[in-house]
């Protein structure tokens, strides 16, 4: 049910998008008939509601659940990242087998060892103990106007290779790109990053990158 919470969590964090049962099933990688069994659950324990036209939303308990999980998986991102060494890319599974298994005291240690971080390595906002999550001022890359300068604030992790790729290219959290014209009638999005040469990036690329304009 935890894992349920975060999902739904997550498919509304940086999308207006109404969460349908469908985007939980691709989101959690299992039957729709069995996300359906799930959220007859957490309907009756009071962590969900539906919205018009079948939506799923979270009421406060389910929030509550769901903003704390979210906090315990970033935390513990980070701490792989940035005490034992491991790349962005190969965290997100190792959290999300270590997140049902520590206590609190411990993911609050966590919290104070790495002196409260507001962000994961992929740019998403930790929650803070009280449940308070700031989000960034931020748009897709999709939808920054060329010509422009812009800072890269999140990356979305939801495909293990296109994050090597990205940090291949420099492309990573607090990077600084220059948005260049692109060819006329095509899709993809041409990048600067940091003064190096131009990248040019498909629309998903491009839509998993998250980016606040600069002067």
């Amino acid at each position: 049910m935890q894992n349920y919470l975060k999902v739904i969590w997550s498919l509304q964090e940086w999308s207006e998008v109404p969460v349908s049962n469908s985007a939980i099933a691709e989101a959690a990688g299992v039957r729709l008939s069995t996300v359906s069994d799930a959220l007859r659950k957490l309907s009756d324990l009071e962590f969900i509601g539906h919205a018009r036209y079948g939506s799923v939303t979270l009421t406060d308990e389910g929030r509550q659940h769901a903003v704390s999980m979210i906090r315990r998986h970033r935390l513990l991102e980070t701490f792989l990242v940035e005490t034992l060494g491991y790349e962005w890319d190969e965290v997100h599974d190792e959290a999300d087998r270590l997140e049902h298994a520590v206590s609190d005291q411990l993911i609050d240690r966590v919290d104070r060892a790495l002196g409260y971080p507001t962000r994961d390595p992929h740019g998403d906002p930790i929650p803070s103990a009280d449940g308070r999550v700031h989000r960034p001022d931020a748009v897709q890359l999709t939808h920054a106007q060329a010509p422009c300068r812009v800072m890269v604030e999140r990356i979305s992790d939801s495909d293990n290779e296109m994050l090597q790729y990205f940090a291949s290219r420099g492309l990573v959290v607090d990077a600084v790109l220059e948005v260049l014209p692109g060819e006329p009638y095509s899709e993809t999005v041409t990048v600067r990053v940091d003064g190096g040469e131009p990248v040019r990036l498909g629309p998903a690329a491009a839509a998993a990158v998250w980016v606040s304009t600069l002067p």
